[in-house]
């Protein structure tokens, strides 16, 4: 006879539940998913045999991380390992309701396991009846422990470093794929419009974003004068240009416009101009993300490319698991299948091709450098996936081979082994994450060190504002205390008689500082009664004893 047991993971916790009458309810499987409703039906096909609650919410989430990712608790382990019969006449077989947690069980404990079909059903029973099925739970805790685990396990898994995020880079290679279109859009519509009134500045500029500027600039042709050649200048950035343009506005064959119709071609081009200066910080700013989150990959193919990958892929770690044959035709899909279904000729590439060395190869060679450019890449986003501090060292080494490479098919050098360049970029990696791990761990000492000061400062304040009162008594105190030693020899000074000085204008200057000192010395002493100076008395004790002796 076959003993089932159902595991069960709810968010409070583990329940092992026994099943009765296996075979039966195997060979009535429609009748099985109809008596999942009623709870006395259920209940006697079920028996619960063990249940294992959490002990806290961070005990809960670790669990369900562990099931998710079909790795077997600790918890789990004592829990089976307790409450399941492992030896005995009967063969137990445990019913499990996800495959992957099911393998995992199967290769740790060795008893067979069953998904799908019966358990499937018996697990949607269990999960409806669970709050009845266990003594002390309620629905309304149940609930509340279910809504606080999947916030709990959604936040760890939404959790990300912010100096890596991809998804910024995708938004951002997204933004700067949209901006292009849309500034490319613009300045066609600023040249058909500013294009009636000078017509003959298409053909002298064709850059689009200078265009929108001289046009912003030049406003009505029949305004420009000889002075106005180096404004143009400092746009164009060529003398003969300035001087074209200026020569152009005078023999020019474009109809009058109004100040109106100016007034808003300029208001258009100053827009298309802005949105080209962003255009130029958004291309910086994803030059700067990438090389926090992809630093080889964006040091072996470019920023731009890599990005592109990247928002392709969906993410690194999707880009990082991709096998190099699907990074070389990554962007590529609607050809492959047309070519699939065509049985013509497969892509050799994709966004890969818009890099450097795909251009510069031969015709005859740029699948072979598309599929070695790929294997490169594949490698260096996997390197930016899984290292902790990013650097671009192994981006440089990759690098550096592709272009050995391109030189090998062009003049038959033979490029350096691989293993060889990756000791090297080992080496120089080892050597870099110490230095920077050095920096961090100043830094880091530098901050705890501004924190505590400032914490210090921040007590000092505390306590002078709470014994703000009582301090000054203090310092009154400290000063009758403390330093009158120290006036006393001030004052015994100040008794002293004055030493006679030879010339009083040259004491005067040579002694200026110091009498001012005694005074300042004296001043704080005039309070203190006569009766506290001792030295006197001290000095004649002494001259007694040595004359007794003598």
């Amino acid at each position: 006879m076959v003993l089932l047991h159902v595991l069960f993971e709810h968010a409070s916790g583990y329940a092992l539940f026994a099943v009765k009458e296996v075979e039966e309810i195997g060979m009535l499987l429609p009748q099985v998913e109809q008596c999942v409703l009623s709870l006395v039906k259920f209940n006697s096909m079920v028996s619960l045999a063990a249940f294992f609650p959490f002990k806290s919410a961070q005990a809960a989430l670790e669990n369900i991380n562990a099931i998710s990712e079909g790795v077997v608790h600790a918890d789990l382990k004592l829990f089976l390992e307790t409450n399941l019969p492992q030896s005995g006449k009967k063969k137990a077989t445990l019913g499990v309701g996800d495959a992957k947690i099911g393998a995992a069980l199967q290769e740790e404990f060795g008893f067979s396991i069953q998904t799908g079909g019966v358990v499937a059903e018996l697990t949607r029973g269990i999960r409806l009846h669970f709050h009845m099925l266990v003594k002390g739970l309620t629905a309304l805790a149940a609930s509340k422990a279910q809504l606080g685990l999947g916030h709990s396990y959604s936040r760890a898994k939404v959790k990300f470093n912010v100096n890596r995020a991809d998804n910024m880079i995708i938004q951002s290679i997204a933004l700067l794929d949209q901006l292009d279109k849309d500034i490319n859009t613009f300045s066609m519509r600023v040249r058909e419009w500013y294009g009636y009134h000078f017509p003959e500045l298409v053909r002298i500029v064709p850059d689009n974003s200078m265009y929108c500027r001289l046009a912003q600039l030049i406003g009505n042709r029949k305004e420009l004068t000889d002075e106005s050649v180096e404004s143009l200048e400092e746009v164009v950035m060529d003398n003969a240009k300035a001087q074209a343009i200026l020569d152009a506005s005078r023999s020019s064959m474009g109809m009058d416009i109004s100040p109106i119709d100016l007034i808003n071609i300029e208001r258009f081009s100053n827009r298309v101009v802005s949105l080209a200066a962003y255009r130029l910080e958004l291309q910086e700013y994803l030059r700067s993300k990438m090389s926090q989150v992809a630093p080889n990959l964006a040091a072996l193919i470019g920023e731009v490319v890599g990005a592109r990958l990247i928002s392709h892929a969906g993410s690194l770690t999707n880009l990082a698991k991709y096998p190099a044959s699907t990074v070389q035709i990554l962007g590529a899909e609607k050809a492959l299948f047309r070519a699939l279904k065509t049985r013509g000729n497969t892509p050799k590439y994709g966004l890969i091709f818009h890099s450097t060395f795909i251009g510069r190869a031969a015709a005859k060679n740029k699948g072979r450098i598309s599929r070695y450019l790929a294997n490169k890449c594949t490698i260096a986003s996997r390197i930016d996936c899984f290292s902790e501090l990013p650097s671009s060292v192994f981006g440089d080494k990759l690098r550096e081979q592709v272009e050995e490479r391109l030189s090998f098919y062009e003049t038959g050098d033979l490029p350096r082994k691989n293993v060889d360049v990756m000791k090297e970029a080992m080496k120089e990696a080892t050597d870099v994450a110490a230095e920077m791990k050095r920096k961090l761990d100043k830094q880091e000492r530098k901050r705890k060190k501004r924190e505590k000061k400032q914490a210090l400062l921040e007590n000092g304040d505390a306590n002078g504002e709470v014994n703000g009162e009582s301090e000054v008594p203090a310092a009154e105190n400290g000063a009758s205390d403390g330093p009158p030693k120290k006036k006393k020899k001030r004052k015994s000074e100040a008794e002293e008689p004055p030493v006679p000085a030879v010339g009083e204008d040259e004491a005067e200057d040579s002694n200026a500082p110091a009498k001012k000192k005694k005074k300042r010395k004296s001043e704080p002493v005039e309070d203190e009664p006569a009766e506290e100076i001792p030295e006197p008395p001290v000095s004649e004790k002494k001259k007694k004893k040595k004359k007794n002796v003598e």
